[in-house]
């Protein structure tokens, strides 16, 4: 595996991980300065800071952050020493007899360990590490609380919820300012603000997990779709379709009921159990079995928009990103061992065409070899195999990746492509795995005669692009702020009269323009031409058309854009060209 990159680690992140530990048991003391009753359970540097889990006697509330934060300062002008002890066991419960979380995170270490704990000021808590070694190492100008949430304690929502309390931390103020300016525009490109405010789609409380796609949302969505269907037709993808509902008998016997089902959503007709589909892959394989195949078939590329559901928790759920109901662009390649590598190469180039055609090139791509996993089903030679072919890929496609150890799929081998997105955010998207198992005999019994007239059991590609086009649509709005590229805009043009006289001039250009398979409107509304063209920018709409008597006349329009750039004067026809280079070039204005 010669093209492997090892992910490098940064050792200013060594540095904010021990911060932020230290400061979220700086919290943690806090929090008991204003609760002393309280029961604490567990509190991780994340991403970008930490939280912590508390079980208060009353709610809190942002308002109360001030004097946490006070409290805080306090204790890290202090300048207290981080000191570990490792007690036994039957010490830490003593120890901690009150606080019943960390009791029950005590009876969770095997009997033989010892237990490890970090005390700072009068704060003792358990705790593996690292952390500064002292609150002289941390800034008291350089963090600060962010939000609170609920969360079960363990995740488990038959648990007990708890506060949680996020906060970040950094090395110095400046950082922080420029962090918090950057949670500024991330609220500002919010999908679920967008959502609302360019009238996408919305959700209803008692249905949590799905959306209901409005007119302009759908849009988008039928867009993106059509953009998905002609870029794999011309990579001679047969699409197909399979039923929302199948057997519990199928998925026995694909290994989903064993490993999954406590994500799918279960029925019963005439004493038999069903499940509504989470994912594609047995159906796919159903559709391959009608038929003798030969080996001349093969490679066989069959793709499905398939609409699966699976029974997220609540708590999960976060706007289109994470949702019980969605849409894969997905698709199965069965084929021969030998065929692998040309498969994965074919793969590789419409990924990247496909994500430089949505705004991300090759420099926004970061691609993950995961292998086998401890836990797994088929042999190691399999594996060997399997692996091997996922390398012999990559090399031949000159991809490069970092080398992700045992985090492959329980039945085989995978790449990970993981986007950028202009906040430098990554999203995990487009995958493609390497499957001996489930089209094997002792699975779902798929087979095809070779060449030497016998049967053979066929490998399985399990491929995916966009992933979720649900998850995608989001990840699009907020890399883009909601201003999309003009052949995914919604709206791509409003023709906009500068009086009512002109409205019958403004609404003809419109259906014109229409007619052409462009998504153009007329506005005719009562609001003036200047708050017209406010509206629409605000709505994101890449063009405004102006019209008036001279427009109408000279068959011109004075164009205004999202950005409020402005073009005068320009003849219909040479608009007609413009707009048509820029949905053809998949530009963003």
């Amino acid at each position: 595996m010669s093209t492997v990159q090892s992910p490098v680690q940064d050792p200013k992140a060594d540095k904010l991980y021990k911060i932020r530990h230290t400061t979220a048991h700086v919290m943690a003391e806090a929090v008991l300065r204003m609760f002393p009753d309280a029961k604490i359970a567990i509190g991780p540097p994340i991403d970008n800071g930490f939280y912590y889990d508390f079980d208060l006697p009353r709610k809190l509330s942002e308002d109360d952050f001030e004097t946490i934060e006070e409290h805080m300062r306090q204790i890290i002008q202090g300048k207290h020493d981080m000191t570990r002890e490792v007690i036994s066991r039957n010490d830490a419960k003593k120890r901690f007899h009150d606080q019943p979380y960390k009791l029950e995170l005590v009876d969770a270490i095997p009997e033989h360990e010892e237990v490890s704990l970090y005390t700072v000021d009068t704060f003792t808590d358990l705790c593996r590490g690292p952390h500064v070694e002292n609150t002289r190492d941390l800034n008291w100008k350089a963090f600060k609380l962010l939000r609170i949430a609920g969360a079960y304690w363990r995740g488990n929502s038959d648990n007990p919820m708890l506060t949680r309390i996020y906060g970040t931390a950094w090395e110095d103020p400046k950082q922080l300012r420029e962090y918090l300016e950057h949670l500024k525009e991330l609220e500002k490109r919010d999908h679920r603000r967008l959502g609302r405010e360019l009238d996408l789609f919305h959700f209803e409380d008692d249905n949590p997990g799905q959306i209901f796609w409005h007119h302009k949302g759908w849009t988008i969505y039928r867009t993106l779709q059509n953009f998905v269907r002609e870029s794999i037709s011309r990579q001679g993808y047969q699409e197909v379709n399979t039923p929302s509902v199948m057997p519990k008998t199928l998925w026995e016997r694909s290994g989903h009921w064993e490993k999954y089902k406590e994500h799918m959503f279960v029925t019963e007709s005439e004493k038999r159990h069903f499940a509504l589909k989470p994912m594609n892959c047995p159906g796919h394989i159903e559709i391959f079995k009608q038929g003798l195949k030969s080996y001349r078939d093969l490679p066989l590329r069959m793709a499905e928009f398939g609409s699966c559901v699976r029974n997220e928790s609540s708590g999960a759920l976060h706007g289109i990103l994470r949702v019980r109901g969605f849409v894969q662009d997905d698709a199965h390649i069965f084929c021969t061992e030998e065929q692998i590598s040309d498969e994965v190469g074919l793969f590789v180039q419409l990924l990247k065409g496909m994500y430089a055609d949505l705004g991300f090139g090759e420099e926004s791509i970061i691609v993950k070899f995961s292998t086998r996993p401890d836990v797994r089903v088929g042999d190691d030679a399999t594996w060997d195999r399997a692996e091997a072919a996922l390398a012999t890929a990559c090399d031949n496609a000159g991809l490069a990746y970092e080398l992700a150890p045992g985090e492959g799929a329980f039945y085989g081998p995978k790449l990970e492509f993981t986007l950028v997105d202009a906040l430098g955010r990554h999203w995990q998207c487009g995958t493609i795995q390497v499957d001996y198992q489930l089209p094997s005999k002792q699975r779902l019994d798929a087979g095809y005669i070779g060449e030497d007239g016998n049967r053979h059991t066929p490998v399985m590609l399990h491929r995916a692009v966009l992933g979720s086009l649900e998850r995608f649509i989001g990840i699009l709005l907020e890399n883009y702020g909601g201003a999309l590229p003009v052949w995914l805009s919604p709206v791509q043009a409003v023709v906009i009269p500068v009086a009512p006289t002109f409205n019958e001039g403004a609404q003809a250009l419109a259906k014109e323009l229409a007619d052409l398979g462009w998504r153009v409107e007329a506005d005719l509304g009562d609001e003036r031409m200047n708050n017209k063209i406010r509206i629409h920018q605000a709505q994101k709409v890449p063009y405004m058309l102006v019209v008036g008597e001279n427009e109408l006349v000279n068959r011109t329009v004075a164009i205004r854009t999202r950005k409020n750039d402005r073009i005068n004067d320009m003849p219909v026809e040479e608009f007609k060209a413009y707009i048509q280079q820029k949905i053809l070039t998949k530009a963003e204005l």
